[in-house]
């Protein structure tokens, strides 16, 4: 039974990796349809988005037919669990390529209004993020994963400043709103995506090390107050 069980891991590891190359396709190709205002390439992420669909459904047929025939423990049972949560993240990357490439579509042609804003490198910087998580769980890496995390504020922070530039941008030109509404969804969804892959590289870190990195988080969070209470009680 092991070896069968080795054998499914080993074919499930193929799948979402296999997801994965195609929700980051799909993703590239919906940013660049933004920046360079291309139709095609934002009607290919949009049609990219029912693969990915059937492929997600397959995936998590494969995971739970491991886990009935198989019933895995420790390392191989987190992998399955990973797996499966994974498989439901990279499809809402999809699901946020394919709004990205809509909104693509609706500026296409429009006059953008100037922000003072570098686009560009935000986009590349969530990207590399849905990269840099998916090159962690290949790898079993949670040192990537780690700078995955790590990376989620400044992006956090690029949306925040992206965002109040644009709604500056408005009251000054409430004639550009059309353009500028949906540049303010964009903002969201990019965020969104790196909010995606953060949960990727804290599922890689689940599945190597056994330790939810966000209860972590909270648990020392919990110990450094009961510190400091103790602190003020003395």
């Amino acid at each position: 039974m092991a070896t069968h069980l080795q054998r499914e891991i080993k074919q499930l590891k193929k799948s979402i990796l296999g997801l994965g190359a195609l929700v980051e396709d799909s993703l590239r190709r919906a940013l660049t349809a933004i920046e360079r205002d291309d139709e095609t390439l934002a009607a290919d992420a949009i049609d990219r988005d029912f693969e990915i669909d059937l492929k997600e459904v397959e995936i998590e047929e494969e995971c739970l037919k491991a886990l009935a025939l198989y019933q895995p423990v420790a390392g191989d049972l987190r992998f399955i669990i990973a797996t499966i949560k994974i498989n439901t993240t990279l499809e809402r990357i999809g699901d946020l390529a394919v709004n990205i490439g809509e909104r693509a579509l609706m500026l296409s042609g429009q006059e953008r209004p100037a922000v003072p804003f570098d686009m560009p490198r935000f986009a590349d910087k969530a990207q590399r993020m849905v990269s840099h998580s998916l090159d962690a769980l290949v790898r079993a890496d949670t040192e990537l994963a780690r700078v995955v995390l790590a990376a989620d504020d400044e992006i956090d922070n690029m949306d925040t400043e992206y965002t109040t530039k644009l709604k500056a941008v408005l009251a000054e030109h409430p004639e550009a709103a059309d353009p500028i509404v949906h540049l303010l969804q964009l903002s969201r969804f990019v965020e969104r995506i790196a909010d995606h892959a953060t949960s990727i590289a804290e599922d890689v870190i689940y599945m190597v090390e056994g330790e939810i990195p966000r209860h972590s988080l909270k648990r020392a969070v919990a110990e450094a107050m009961t510190i400091n209470e103790g602190a003020v009680d003395q």
